[in-house]
């Protein structure tokens, strides 16, 4: 969410970034809007500024005896006061005018990040590793299937498509690999812990901009909550109308959850496999720092989601996302992408963004500066760290065996109990 204000001063500046985010709306409809809004608003002041001089003349005119002068007096505050009535309803139309045309625009994209309408315009950044050597590369699910413990079929009988039941050793290696994240994320790399609700109110999702553009993304319960996309929603809005302590900065949270998309627009994208799924496990990270931190902590953040594809010994790529192929509330994304030697091409498995006080602005989160007296937005970050779901993938593809087998990358063995290899099911 934009600062109206910020946009009067900073009109052409406004405009570059819708530019190059190919959004078309432009400074002076904004401005036009909050013309018309001000305008209303000082019609009312001089409204009531005329109602408490009558009001005061009314006394006086009594005091007089000026009996008809009063009553003409009486009569004009009336028809102020029902004026005033009808205003304030006008300038709450005009304040929602505003507020609907605002909170659809996304953020401005910084000014090292590349400009592009897609894709094609995105940089790589670096690159860890390289391709394995293997001969007839299986995708997941031909391994999974193979295995007897990834069924599609009994899934979609339960749920209906894009939806997986795992079984045996591929659903505790899926949990190997949530558990084995989590681990890493609060030993190793200081983030705490924390199991959120999987249900949110409609505010909740407006604080991190899914809400209202993105709505056909989501899935609705009946009685009014929304399953979350991610768990960057329920972990942002932790500090939603909050005043937080400036010293109590950074702070950094993780969790393991149960993501829910809709996949609108993904009609006939990925209609194989784990890759695009309803329901799927993510570990995310989020990140609640001063302005001045936001920059560092996003390479920081970087690094911990990297760190999961190094333990885990994956070959990946880090992009540039350009300003057509970023987030919504993201001024600046990398992706890391993963070899799939299934599917010979890399794929998202994490996206970490920072959005500067673009989500803080509409949750109304703030900190105390350090005169102890000023207020200010916060800074907010987010990544994926790193989908659960495409990491059994990725582990899947890259560490399968002639014979159809999967080897345990040696950091999950425990996780495992011990077992170093997945066999077909007896």
């Amino acid at each position: 969410m934009f600062d109206i204000k910020w946009i009067r001063e900073n009109p052409d500046k406004f405009d570059e970034g819708m530019i190059a985010r190919a959004h078309d709306v432009r400074a002076s409809s904004l401005i036009a809007l909050d013309d018309e809004r001000r305008a209303h608003i000082a019609k009312l002041q001089d409204a009531q500024t005329r109602r408490n001089a009558a009001s005061k003349e009314i006394g006086a005119a009594m005091g007089k005896g000026d009996k008809d002068h009063a009553e003409a007096l009486k009569s004009e505050v009336g028809e102020i006061k029902q004026l005033i009535q009808e205003g304030e309803e006008a300038e709450r139309r005009l304040d929602s005018t505003l507020m609907d045309a605002m909170s659809t625009i996304p953020n401005l994209p910084l000014d090292d990040v590349p400009v592009g309408t897609d894709e094609s315009a995105n940089k790589l950044h670096h690159q860890r590793g390289s391709k394995p050597d293997i001969s007839n590369a299986k995708e997941h699910f031909e391994l999974g299937e193979a295995l007897g413990q990834m069924d599609f079929e009994t899934a979609a009988k339960l749920s209906g498509s894009r939806f997986v039941l795992l079984s045996g050793g591929l659903a505790r290696l899926e949990r190997a690999l949530g558990q084995f994240m989590l681990d890493l994320h609060t030993q190793e790399h200081g983030y705490a812990e924390v199991s959120p609700p999987l249900l949110v109110r409609d505010e909740a999702l407006f604080g991190t901009g899914q809400l209202p553009k993105f709505s056909e993304d989501l899935f609705h319960t009946d009685e009014g909550r929304w399953l979350i996309p991610t768990a960057e929603v329920p972990l942002t809005n932790i500090v939603r109308e909050s005043i937080i302590e400036g010293d109590y900065l950074p702070r950094r949270y993780t969790a393991l959850t149960h993501c829910f998309r809709s996949e609108a627009g993904s009609a006939g994208k990925d209609t194989r496999g784990m890759l695009r799924q309803h329901q799927f496990s993510k570990v995310e990270l989020v990140s609640v720092t001063r302005p001045e931190e936001s920059m560092a902590e996003l390479e920081r953040m970087l690094e911990c989601a990297e760190a999961v594809l190094k333990k885990l010994n994956l070959h990946f790529r880090t992009i540039v996302l350009c300003t057509g192929d970023m987030g919504f509330g993201a001024r600046k994304t990398y992706d890391i992408e993963v070899w799939l030697p299934g599917q010979n091409s890399y794929r998202e498995i994490s996206s970490c963004s920072v959005c500067g006080d673009f989500q803080a602005r509409r949750m109304n989160a703030r900190y105390r500066l350090e005169d102890g007296k000023s207020l200010g937005h916060v800074h907010t970050l987010n990544g994926s760290g790193v989908a659960v779901g495409r990491a059994l993938i990725a582990v899947m593809e890259n560490y399968q065996n002639p014979d159809g087998s999967i080897t345990i990358p040696d950091c999950l063995v425990s996780y495992m109990n011990g077992q170093t290899k997945i066999e077909k099911s007896e």
